[in-house]
């Protein structure tokens, strides 16, 4: 059988010219498919409301129109007004500002005590660490409510910044042990283990080793602690125990839902309802982007 040589399928023609494919770059579409982008506009669009307030409002959102009491929307009261007088159409951007500033300020407590508390857990000792994770374990079995009602009835008349740091200090233990999970995971890594044989100091090795390595791993649980935050100070301003009436919020506006129900009306429960729900699912639904795309990483490692 003769032997097959290169000659045999070397191509030849006038003006021949190997063809080299272009890499074509993905459209737009193909882009951001599977990304939450119609919840990213809704909710970019509700805090650019929410910022730009002044500019959206025509009323005072503090102020008592007594002459136009549990009106239904019209064309001078947009959304209504409550059974203050309130334009509930100005309270609505105004207190939007409230309860997305709480859900924030509740996020950063939460992420710095459940990130700190995790990495100390994780990089001590094995009784240390069973200590630490069982009072985490204990605090969590207490239903988060009841933790909600006690501190702020102690902390007695409430602010956004005392609401925040109870929401916040309630809020932590979940995050507390999937960072404690992680940190056990690469602890003994290479790295590590150099850092602290330089003598680095605790701080050091966290932020520039530890928190880089899960920090997408958190970020479901850090994202979703917002809308977690202000759906728990809606609960505690609906038994009474969130923001005073003077201090307008989504939460404080639904307080006003038992006066609606007797009253009929629904505008009063329904539109900061709608808001507040909206809002939730949008930074839910994004949140939960950012989980299915860690999983889908660690599925392709």
């Amino acid at each position: 059988m003769a032997e097959r040589t290169d000659e045999q399928f070397r191509i030849v023609g006038a003006n021949y010219k190997t063809y080299t494919p272009k890499k074509q770059r993905p459209s737009f579409w193909v882009k951001w498919k599977g990304k939450p982008f119609f919840s990213m506009i809704v909710l970019a669009a509700i805090v650019l409301c929410c910022i730009f307030a002044g500019y959206l409002s025509h009323h005072d959102p503090s102020d008592f129109y007594l002459e136009n009491l549990n009106e239904a929307p019209n064309a001078s009261y947009y959304f209504g007004t409550d059974s203050l007088g309130r334009d509930i159409y100005s309270m609505i951007w105004y207190g939007g500002r409230v309860s997305i500033m709480i859900g924030m300020l509740s996020m950063v407590i939460i992420t710095v005590i459940g990130v700190t508390y995790g990495c100390i857990s994780g990089m001590a000792g094995a009784k240390i660490d069973a200590m630490m994770m069982r009072f985490a374990e204990i605090l969590n079995s207490i239903p988060s409510l009841l933790l909600l009602l006690l501190l702020a009835s102690i902390m007695g008349k409430q602010d956004i910044w005392k609401i925040s740091f109870v929401i916040g200090v309630t809020g932590w233990f979940a995050l507390a042990r999937i960072v404690r999970s992680e940190v056990r995971q690469i602890r003994n890594s290479e790295y590590v283990l150099a850092a602290r044989c330089m003598g680095a100091s605790f701080p050091h090795v966290m932020q520039k080793h530890l928190i880089p390595n899960f920090i997408s791993a958190i970020l479901f649980v850090v994202i979703s602690s917002i809308s977690t935050s202000m759906s728990m100070e809606s609960t505690l301003s609906f038994l009474g125990l969130g923001l005073p009436t003077h201090i307008i919020s989504w939460g404080s506006m639904l307080s006003l839902a038992n006066r609606a129900l007797l009253s009929n009306t629904w505008w009063v429960i329904m539109i900061p309802g709608v808001f507040l729900l909206v809002t939730l699912l949008a930074i839910t639904n994004i949140g939960n982007y950012f989980r299915k795309e860690v999983n889908r990483k660690a599925s392709n490692l």
